[in-house]
């Protein structure tokens, strides 16, 4: 079974949105990557963050549409069985496979119903 390995937040206003987290939530917010492109840690002290989270600038997953909501991304052991499946079962790819150096391989897709999601296959030694 998929688990929900990452969370992304999509802002129009990114420094609102990290601010309106901060508040809400007590988050805290690390530069990583792109601009406009925080990592959350909603973790507090000594305790074990189990899904991971990004705050960015919001874009267009799925061609004319701004993403609203929260993305998730699905841990899969194998990326592209689970393009496979995602074909198979009447979904479609929105953004082929694309490698995350030291993270691991990573498509998004779009659901019968018309959802962005995205599987990463983790794997830490990805180049």
């Amino acid at each position: 079974m998929a688990n929900i390995q990452h969370f992304a937040i999509n802002a129009d206003d990114v420094p609102r949105a990290r601010s309106f987290y901060e508040g809400v939530f007590g988050w805290r917010f690390r530069a990583w990557g792109p601009p406009k492109f925080f990592m959350i840690e909603t973790a507090g002290p000594g305790e074990t963050q189990t899904v991971h989270g990004s705050l960015q600038g919001r874009r267009e997953l799925i061609p004319g549409t701004k993403t609203v909501g929260f993305e998730c991304t699905f841990s899969v052991e194998s990326i592209d069985a689970t393009a496979a499946a995602v074909l198979a079962h009447g979904g479609s790819v929105v953004i082929p496979k694309s490698i995350i150096p030291g993270v691991g391989t990573l498509m998004f897709f779009q659901d019968t119903e018309g959802n962005a999601f995205a599987a990463m296959q983790v794997d830490p030694q990805a180049e």
